[in-house]
């Protein structure tokens, strides 16, 4: 877990900047946003919330009260001096998200790439069961996460995308995949995320006492649908979106 906290740390500012990346506008934001309809008034917990980009995003979508958690001291500084400076009413916790106790319950749980940083199985279901702890009865648990469909065998590049991964081939439960993300202005930074397979992460859901659990698929912008640019990310995302209920 220190190893995690000092990983993000590190590369705090440049992960805050990847947010800039024309792909997380028009597909994953779009997407998350398609996926999660009308949130005005729900209370909502953004799990590894990193600088806090998309906490803003659901507190200005109607959101009531919308709380972020990180596991980086360095990603909660960012999303709180954001805050200072531009204020919305949302609140942010430092905190590993698999000890993370809510003192209540929410309507929806928002976890952007949370579920990839599990090293082990239990981890994956203590996030899983934590998520599903901090929601109410029919609470709906919406994110993304490292494409379990389609694993990079060996190094994979969506280079145009500013996104390239790199694994050993054919991996096996709990191999580390390492990113590299290239910036619009040409920073680059890596970090790891996770392998495991579909069925670890069905186990896990079903175990924590999800029901419906499902991989969606990525939606486009309307208005960058017929931009060919975009082709090749949807038919072969290296995301994937997810949605559950309690």
């Amino acid at each position: 877990m220190q190893h995690r906290m000092a990983e993000y740390d590190s590369i705090a500012d440049a992960y805050r900047d990847s947010k800039l990346l024309p792909f997380r506008e028009v597909i994953e934001r779009y997407t998350l946003f398609e996926v999660l309809g009308d949130i005005r008034g729900q209370q909502v917990l953004d799990m590894a919330c990193g600088d806090g980009f998309y906490t803003r995003l659901l507190k200005q979508a109607g959101a009531s009260d919308v709380m972020g958690i990180d596991v980086s001291a360095e990603m909660i500084r960012l999303a709180e001096r954001a805050e200072t400076r531009h204020p919305l009413g949302c609140t942010y916790l430092h905190r590993d998200v698999a000890k993370f106790e809510p003192s209540g319950t929410v309507d929806v749980v928002v976890a952007m790439y949370l579920l990839n940083h599990a090293r082990t199985a239990e981890q994956l279901f203590q996030f899983c069961q934590v998520c599903r702890n901090a929601l109410r009865p029919g609470g709906r648990f919406i994110g993304f996460n490292e494409n379990v469909w389609n694993p990079p065998d060996g190094t994979v590049s969506w280079e145009e995308y500013g996104i390239k991964k790199t694994c050993r081939p054919r991996p096996e439960e709990g191999d580390a995949i390492l990113y590299r993300t290239t910036n619009s202005d040409g920073r680059q930074f890596e970090f790891k995320n996770f392998y495991f397979s579909l069925e670890t992460y069905q186990d896990a859901f079903r175990h924590a006492g999800f029901r419906d659990f499902r991989w969606l698929e990525v939606s486009v912008l309307p208005t960058e649908r017929h931009n060919p640019f975009w082709a090749k990310f949807v038919r072969d995302p290296p995301v994937i979106p997810f949605a559950s209920s309690r």
